[in-house]
């Protein structure tokens, strides 16, 4: 589709503007050359024969330097800066035409004069931008009239300029609503005593109380802070920032970080903001790169993980998308939220267990996906300790047949999510994982034989890592729960230790890792491990929240300690003792060579967990694991 099928009325609009600010421009700075006199008679209407051609040629360099397809309520600098080289161009272009055209051909002299060329420059410069600009200062304006009547909320933004100026635009254009910046505490010094887009830098953060009690005292209370991304850096001390501010009765906000594509918009500051690391820097544009225009299939795409990954393939511009899910309550909750979107993306959601094979090769081999995320699974540890076969069926031979199933529909990679619990297993979680990773390695491993040195035609990859805030059943969302209803908060053991991670930011990772292996310079690489940061102690974290949620650990709200659970150890491991690591040159991901059992052997296996399942018979699942994973039960410690 060319540029001049996008074009609107509105463009048409802003070139005849344009044309009569060029027409007008020209005929000003001819007058004021020639002062009206005898000689600016003498010479219009030659001027008036030459017009026609300058205009169209005007509208031409407009269209190619997109003047015509900027919209007026966000010129900016370089908008201006554009408008500059426009004149030039065209100023130019005149010194050309009187100089080489008109001048020795028609007139015998020069005609306009470089004193007219000089002029015209100015003044076009002038006439294109004086319009562009009072149409931003008069929507400016109308927003500071419309968060008055509205009655918006004084407010004080928190975080370096730059972070503070995204806000600023979005409220300027209407996509942030019902605040008003009166200030902007800084953490950093060169911002002080300067001016944001006509907002003052108050101070530095630790100037949060004197600020506020200043506006009281001024009977001009502020209601609200805004914390911007730079307010979450360590440095920063978000928490501080955030205590105080409950502290003094104020509502807290965030604006989310749009390096991943966020709208502008605020949303509630949650705990899990303030408990991790900065992310790792994720290379969107590698992920679009790979997403983009792709049928994607995602299993168990109503859970947390896998609704995650299904809001993110979506951003990154698939195509078609398919949610298989076996709740139809959290199906039907994905769709609809993904429905709100408003993507041009093609979604489908269809209720499927990944236990029943002949329907999930059915499934794929209709949809025929680019690309397979297999996130169901069963993985409460505690739960999978007592029913062992429901695992088995799920975590093992579910996987077995997506991953049959993407071979069979011709997808180009499936990638399972793993558990830094299939490391070294203690559990039955880790147990299943473990096998469903070494099934996948087996066909991605045969898979690469049968293409006989060339690039296989998929690759079957697992990705682990630990927990992730905020997801169904974990420790984050738990704790907050139990804070909100009094305590106690119930933590198994004083020294219990666990890797914590967003979802946002393991999301993009895992898409990240099946760039890497779909890469044919990287055909043997089928296990990925995430960067979790440091681990974090359980019972630390629960002082914490309870301490950002203003109460007292001990005083306000007992930490209670219930014991460790079956299948439980105190300190997860991110590669096993026998698992040398690869660096792959991406930030935040690892790889690992585990051992590869070989097809042969697994599909053995299989088939007597087959018989043994039948038979429920626990002593002969757990002698069968044991066999094929026999690190299991080594670090339970």
């Amino acid at each position: 589709m060319t540029r001049l099928s996008h074009l609107t009325l509105r463009n048409f609009l802003i070139a005849l503007h344009d044309v009569l600010a060029t027409a007008a421009a020209l005929f000003a700075a001819f007058y004021l050359r020639f002062d009206g006199g005898e000689d600016f008679y003498v010479r219009l209407p030659l001027l008036f024969r030459i017009l026609p051609y300058f205009l169209v040629f005007s509208v031409v360099v407009f269209f190619i330097f997109n003047l015509t397809t900027t919209k007026w309520r966000f010129i900016s600098l370089p908008d201006a800066l554009n408008i500059i080289r426009v004149s030039t161009v065209l100023t130019v272009a005149l010194l050309v035409l009187d100089y080489i055209f008109v001048a020795p051909n028609v007139h015998g002299t020069f005609f306009l004069g470089k004193v007219t060329i000089v002029l015209y420059w100015f003044l076009e410069v002038f006439f294109l931008s004086a319009s562009r600009f009072a149409y931003r200062y008069f929507r400016y304006t109308r927003a500071r009239h419309h968060a008055k009547i509205e009655d918006a909320s004084p407010t004080l933004l928190i975080g370096r300029a730059a972070d503070a100026e995204v806000l600023l635009r979005g409220i300027e254009s209407g996509a942030i609503k019902r605040i008003w910046p009166v200030g902007v505490l800084s953490p950093s010094g060169a911002d002080l005593g300067q001016f944001i887009r006509n907002v003052p830098v108050l101070g530095g953060i630790d100037d949060i109380e004197a600020v506020i009690g200043d506006y009281t005292n001024r009977n001009k209370p502020i209601a609200r802070v805004v914390m911007t991304p730079s307010a979450f850096e360590p440095e920063a001390h978000p928490e501080a920032v955030l205590m105080r501010a409950r502290r003094l009765g104020l509502i807290v906000s965030r604006l989310p970080s749009l390096e991943s594509g966020d709208l502008p918009r605020l949303t509630a500051v949650a705990v899990e903001d303030l408990l991790l690391r900065p992310s790792e820097k994720i290379d969107y544009a590698r992920l679009e790169a790979l997403v983009r225009g792709k049928a994607i299939i995602v299993t168990g795409g109503g859970g947390s993980i896998g609704s995650e990954i299904c809001d993110r393939v979506i951003a990154f511009g698939a195509a078609r998308l398919l949610i298989l899910e076996n709740s139809e309550p959290a199906l039907y909750a994905v769709t609809e939220a993904l429905a709100a979107h408003g993507t041009g993306a093609v979604i489908e959601g269809r209720i499927a267990d990944i236990r029943d094979r002949e329907r999930i090769i059915r499934l794929m081999a209709d949809f025929k996906p680019d690309l397979v995320f297999h996130a169901a699974a069963l993985k409460h540890v505690p739960i999978l300790e007592r029913d062992w076969s429901e695992g088995v069926k799920t975590n093992i031979f579910g996987s077995i047949n997506v991953a049959d199933a993407a071979v069979a529909a011709g997808a180009e990679a499936m990638v399972m999510i793993s558990t830094d619990k299939a490391i070294e297993p203690v559990s039955m979680l880790g147990l299943t994982k473990r096998f469903a990773e070494m099934y996948c390695q087996a066909l991605d491993h045969e898979l690469a034989v049968q293409a006989n040195g060339h690039t296989p035609p998929m690759r079957l990859i697992s990705v682990r890592f630990g927990n992730v805030l905020a997801s169904n059943g974990s420790v984050v969302p738990k704790f907050k729960a139990q804070i909100e209803a009094g305590g106690p908060v119930t933590v198994t053991h004083p020294d219990m230790v666990r890797y914590f991670m967003t979802i946002r930011e393991a999301c993009d990772l895992v898409v990240t890792a099946a760039t890497h292996a779909l890469a044919p310079e990287h055909p043997n690489v089928s296990v990925y491990v995430l960067n979790m940061g440091q681990p974090v102690k359980i019972v630390d974290l629960a002082e914490r929240m309870i301490r950002l949620s203003g109460l007292q650990p001990g005083y306000d709200i007992e930490i209670v300690f219930t014991g460790m659970r079956p299948g439980e150890r105190l300190n997860e491991i991110l590669f096993a003792t026998e698992e040398p690591t690869v660096e792959i040159g991406i930030a935040g991901i690892m790889a690992a060579k585990p051992n590869e059992p070989p097809m042969q052997a697994l599909r053995k296996w299989m088939a007597a967990l087959d018989q043994a399942i039948a038979r429920d018979d626990r002593g002969t699942i757990k002698t069968i694991l044991k066999d094929a994973v026999p690190e299991f039960g080594s670090s339970a410690a």
